[in-house]
């Protein structure tokens, strides 16, 4: 039976996202590879030629050599934004496998950051949405999970931490909502949420099936591929307990999918492998039960 394509998966996939993903451990890329795997991605020469230039351009990488025999090498400002948030990500599957149980406790952040600092109290707000916060009036945000530690953290960076306001409450309600899950409903976009996962886990199983037959270079754009998808199926999910979500929830199924992928990938690591194996195979596989020989 012939697998049905999803054109969505490969050319969705950014150049530069390709290209912070095939840093090498040894904080280099290989031109000719990743030429390779845009190709593979069904991205042009030209697209990863000017990707190079803009990010060369912005202090990001130094280019050694030219063409398909250049090397990349990241920079220290490179560095320090290339790696993804996994806590978030071993959280996740921790909650998956019932280790993180809820104990009916919403927590809250508000905050009142002048007019002056305009800058700090955006990145303060965004800070909180990327947290899984959920706006119930103006400056005030509520999530399910513990986030006072980093919320302080963020505010102490941005010289607002005298500006802001955490506590907690087991008796939330907004509006005439009282039932934690109507509540949830009503302040999280679910349903736009959960169709991220169902596209993520059809992305998971089709790649699972076209690894059996891959190329090693298709192998790297898959791995690419692969945890773009995760990402921006994850991005918008504030990680809610299963207590607040519709069951059976897709997101458990497709991080599941996307964790038995990843397995499979992790049986033809590169040799000189990219730091996405590394970071991915450190959260997702061993969160799930996976183990990878380094």
């Amino acid at each position: 039976m012939k697998v049905e394509e999803n054109p969505f998966r490969d050319s969705e996939v950014s150049t530069r996202t390709l290209v912070e993903s095939l840093v090498r451990e040894d904080a280099t890329i290989d031109a000719g590879e990743l030429y390779d795997v845009a190709n593979a991605l069904d991205m042009s020469d030209q697209q990863v030629r000017l990707c190079i230039k803009r990010l060369v351009a912005e202090g990001k990488f130094v280019q050694e050599g030219r063409g398909r025999k250049a090397v990349l090498r990241a920079t220290d400002l490179m560095r320090d934004s290339l790696e993804p948030d996994l806590d978030f990500v071993r959280y996740m599957y921790a909650q998956d496998r019932g280790e993180v149980s809820w104990d009916q406790r919403w927590h809250l952040a508000a905050f009142g950051v002048p007019e002056s600092a305009r800058p700090a109290r955006d990145s303060m707000r965004d800070t909180i949405l990327r947290l899984g916060g959920a706006p119930i009036h103006g400056g005030l945000y509520v999530a399910a999970n513990p986030w006072e530690e980093r919320i302080r953290s963020t505010a102490t960076q941005l010289g607002v931490v005298d500006h802001i306001t955490t506590f907690t409450s087991t008796d939330l309600t907004v509006g005439r909502r009282v039932d934690p899950r109507e509540i949830a409903q009503h302040l999280w976009p679910l349903d736009r949420i959960a169709d991220g996962h169902r596209r993520l886990h059809m992305a998971a199983e089709d790649y699972s099936r076209e690894l059996r037959t891959s190329t090693p270079v298709r192998h790297l754009a898959i791995a690419v591929a692969l945890a773009a998808e995760f990402t921006r199926a994850m991005e918008p999910d504030p990680l809610l307990p299963p207590q607040l979500l519709p069951q059976p929830w897709v997101g458990t199924a497709a991080r599941a999918a996307v964790a038995a992928c990843w397995a499979e990938l992790l049986e033809s690591t590169p040799a000189q492998p990219i730091r996405l194996f590394r970071w991915y195979s450190d959260a997702i596989s061993a969160g799930a039960g996976f183990t990878h020989a380094s």
